[in-house]
């Protein structure tokens, strides 16, 4: 009996999500058969439907067929492989094109393996195990080469890719992308009255209630550096963010961690900045950042544990 693929998946207890292309309705019902059981399965009939359902649900592998109507396999794996959020998701072509070159030319385009028609469901089968294996392991090596050690959330190269990502698509869509920055209150006090491991476990918890604050998906926790955390709120304005900050510093100073050496309060507090920007050809991601660094440290200057922002326009 042929075994599972929840015994050989890195995470047993996600399903894979694997992508069939083919302008053939009869191809895809039957690798639909093959792996319903143990993927999420998406289809599609054209390349340009494929490259939309891609970038609405990015699938951990594609199944493409290379001749289809309109724009064929190759062109959908060069247009996939250009765009940053789609060109790490492995393909696999299914074709029915026997020439050497043929492979060369997928290969160079980026493909990971070939499958030729027509179909043999076992080879079928662990030609996708194979590659969804390396996948979802390169995506678990990834998420923990992203991932700050000690406080759990992401780290500042997650958040130089997440920023970058997000600002390209709120340039694109033409909405507001706002960023706050937290810091604790009187850190190094706090780790001077209480000792380095107290502040690790401060830091812990401070990130815990920040993570637990946004809802979306998409919003992005991380911490930037020291005490200090950044919150990336794309498709988000100046008052939904100014909202969103409100809520961490009343979060924080719920915890309820005693800080008998701060100067505002003797439990544990944060000052926030808060910047909005809807992304133009003339500004840039740095300006953003500068902008919420200013209001967090106008908010240090009026004497912390209080939120601050502004909003920031195109020259």
């Amino acid at each position: 009996m042929e075994q599972s693929m929840e015994a050989w998946l890195p995470h047993p207890h996600s399903r894979p999500k694997l992508l069939i292309v083919d302008d053939q309705p009869t191809n895809i019902r039957v690798l639909h058969e093959l792996f319903r059981e143990d993927c999420d399965v998406f289809m599609a009939t054209s390349g340009e439907q494929a490259i939309g359902v891609c970038r609405l649900q990015l699938p951990d592998l594609i199944l493409l067929d290379v001749v289809m109507e309109g724009i064929d396999g190759h062109e959908v794996c060069r247009r996939l492989k250009a765009d940053p959020a789609t060109q790490g998701i492995p393909i696999i072509f299914v074709t029915a094109q026997q020439q050497e070159s043929d492979e060369v030319s997928g290969l160079e385009l980026g493909a990971v393996d070939f499958i030729s028609k027509p179909i043999n469901p076992t080879i079928v089968r662990a030609r996708v195990r194979t590659h969804l294996t390396l996948k979802l392991q390169n995506d678990l090596l990834r998420s923990m080469a992203l991932m700050d050690g000690l406080t759990g959330v992401a780290n500042r190269r997650k958040f130089d890719e997440d920023i970058l990502a997000d600002w390209r698509q709120c340039f694109r869509e033409r909405k507001p992308l706002s960023l706050v920055l937290v810091d604790v209150d009187f850190f190094k006090r706090y780790n001077d009255q209480y000792g380095h491991q107290a502040g690790d476990g401060c830091l812990k918890s401070v990130a815990q209630e920040l993570s637990l604050t946004v809802r979306r998906p998409y919003d992005l926790v991380a911490r930037y550096g020291g005490e200090e955390f950044a919150c990336v709120l794309p498709n988000t304005n100046l008052a939904g963010a100014v909202e969103i900050a409100e809520r961490m510093q009343e979060r924080i100073r719920a915890l309820g961690i005693e800080h008998s050496a701060s100067d505002v309060d003797s439990v544990v507090t944060v000052s926030l900045g808060v910047a909005t920007v809807t992304p133009t050809g003339d500004l840039t991601i740095s300006a953003l950042i500068e902008a919420a660094d200013k209001q967090l440290y106008r908010a240090k200057i009026a004497g912390r544990a209080r939120v601050c922002s502004s909003a920031i326009s195109s020259k």
